[in-house]
């Protein structure tokens, strides 16, 4: 084990003194020592009940003959952050998790770790870190939000955000923007819907990472403490067989993910986080391989914001599992994986049927013949552009349209409140990339206010950022290459036509051959005054299309 290396012999003995300084007996120095790392907090609602998956987790590892060992991994909350310069803090954290967390485990020894996340980067900040580290690893997260309730229907955080504008279109009354406001998120959790942290806490049991139900019962379930002690049993197990992250997360369940990724209809933010964490684990992902998955899998959920069903509902139809069951009855799935149960992917779905074809269609019966997500390219996006298809109207599928430029998300919020966006608009938010922001924001209030003010259906949106897994309609982010690396996306100027076919998988700046080389000859990107983190995360990162990697 990693630890004997500094607890056996007598020159470890300021070692052990520190042990016993911690209050731990002989026979607890002596067992395998496993880190659980906790991003228990007091602001993110989906942390908030994280203290107790620690403790049941800790309760596992004890009962399977571990010493357990909770160290922190910080986390912030999207939805908070969301609209203001917060939100430049949000993508660069996955880096700050996954680097201290390889500190303090390698800085301490420890022979194995059980991650508890649950919301936006914490998740793959922490797989990315397993797979830097190559430890036993279990996942555990604090699970869901159950969905809310306003005039007998579910609801989820993309209805309050809409509703914000609907209220700036007179659509509704303060009173009920308040009803939402109070009744929208009603319990801790990940919020209901399948936006970020559900789908990579879903991804990470099709990965092969977490145990079944791990991305989809909900927060305040009973049945989520019994999964945080079987987890810390499961990293005993893992010890005991020498099985390690990258056994697991191998090329093979990388196209899985991207498989159910596809199936599921999960966020954009996917197409982000599945390359970093393949990085780590030494494969490359190129987005174009999104598209030729999409081509061949079927779109089986509409899950919020993309339709009218939710996590918990998810959770009652069987789960990821009933999912992949679905999938695997056409061979669309690797089954040969490994994963942290100690069998592989078919013996873990084998008896998984899908309980509700309403929430999970038959792959007889699918919402679509292709993926929930499509990457588009052209001189627009020469290296990509990505765009959750399952949650854009059936009309917005093709459109052209004027450019409406904006230089920032604040720019482009304030002219959709002032009522300046007209039907057939595209609008471009620019400088928003993973260099430019810096930090690649998420777009959810724009987006939100377009769908509340009724243009969903008419409008466009385009950015080198990025958008939330709340949002829906015709927005085309993680523009690539980004206008502060001197990307296209940088000459657009306002009245320009842009044509948008996802079925084709097209983004296009209608001006010719000639007017396009001129203005790229003659582009000089803005720089932006930076200081402190962003200044140094600005340099290192590289483009959205290849995950917002540090190099």
């Amino acid at each position: 084990m990693v630890s004997d290396n500094i607890k056996l012999t007598p020159q470890n003995a300021p070692h052990r003194a520190l042990y016993h300084a911690l209050g731990l007996t002989e026979e607890e120095i002596a067992r395998p020592l496993v880190g659980i790392v906790s991003s228990y907090n007091e602001i993110v609602p989906g942390h908030m009940n994280i203290d107790k998956i620690v403790d049941a987790v800790k309760l596992g590892v004890a009962m399977a003959g571990g010493t357990p060992i909770v160290f922190p991994a910080i986390a912030v909350c999207d939805g908070i952050a969301m609209g203001h310069v917060g939100m430049k803090y949000s993508l660069v954290t996955r880096d700050l998790i996954a680097d201290s967390t390889e500190a303090m485990a390698l800085a301490h020894g420890f022979d194995a770790l059980v991650m508890v996340p649950n919301c936006d980067k914490n998740v793959p900040g922490l797989l990315m870190a397993a797979a830097r580290l190559n430890l036993p690893t279990v996942f555990v997260s604090g699970g869901p939000m159950l969905a809310g309730h306003v005039d007998g229907c579910k609801t989820s955080f993309s209805s309050i955000s809409e509703a914000v504008g609907e209220f700036n279109a007179g659509k509704i009354t303060e009173e009920k923007l308040k009803e939402y406001e109070l009744k929208t998120c009603p319990s801790c959790g990940s919020c209901s819907g399948m936006y970020t942290a559900n789908s990579m806490n879903c991804l990470t049991e099709v990965l092969g990472m977490g145990l079944r139900g791990n991305g989809t019962i909900p927060a305040v379930y009973s049945a989520r403490i019994e999964l945080a002690k079987h987890a810390g049993m499961a990293v005993m197990d893992m010890i005991k067989r020498d099985i390690r992250p990258r056994d697991i997360m191998t090329g093979e369940a990388f196209e899985n993910a991207l498989t159910v990724d596809m199936a599921l209809g999960c966020s954009t933010n996917s197409m982000l986080h599945l390359p970093a964490i393949a990085h780590e684990c030494g494969i490359e992902i190129d987005l174009d391989i999104a598209n030729s998955i999409s081509e061949k899998t079927p779109n089986l959920c509409h899950l919020a914001p993309a339709g009218r069903t939710y996590v918990e509902d998810l959770d009652e139809a069987g789960g990821v599992y009933a999912i992949m069951h679905e999938l695997n009855r056409k061979g669309l799935l690797n089954t040969g994986c490994m994963t942290v149960t100690g069998k592989t992917v078919g013996e873990n779905i084998a008896n998984t049927p899908n309980l509700d074809p309403e929430v999970i269609r038959p792959i007889e019966n699918p919402y679509s013949e292709t993926g929930g997500i499509a990457v588009l390219k052209g001189n627009l996006a020469p290296e990509g552009s990505v765009v959750k298809r399952s949650a854009v109207l059936p009309e917005m599928l093709r459109h052209e349209g004027p450019a409406r430029v904006f230089e920032c998300e604040e720019d482009a919020q304030a002219a959709i409140n002032a009522g300046k966006i007209n039907p057939g608009d595209v609008v471009v938010i620019r400088y928003e990339g993973p260099k430019g922001g810096p930090g690649m924001r998420e777009m959810l209030n724009p987006t939100s206010a377009i769908m509340g003010m009724g243009l969903g259906s008419s409008v466009a949106l385009i950015t080198d950022g990025r958008f939330s897994g709340a949002t829906r309609g015709a927005c085309i982010g993680h523009v690539s290459p980004e206008a502060a690396s001197g990307g296209p996306i940088g000459i657009v100027q306002e009245g320009d036509i842009i044509s948008i076919d996802i079925p084709g998988n097209k983004l296009e700046l209608k001006i010719d051959g000639e007017e396009y080389n001129r203005r790229m000859s003659e582009f000089v990107p803005k720089v932006k005054p930076l200081s402190g983190y962003l200044k140094r995360y600005a340099a290192l990162v590289s483009s959205g299309a290849k995950g917002a990697v540090l190099n």
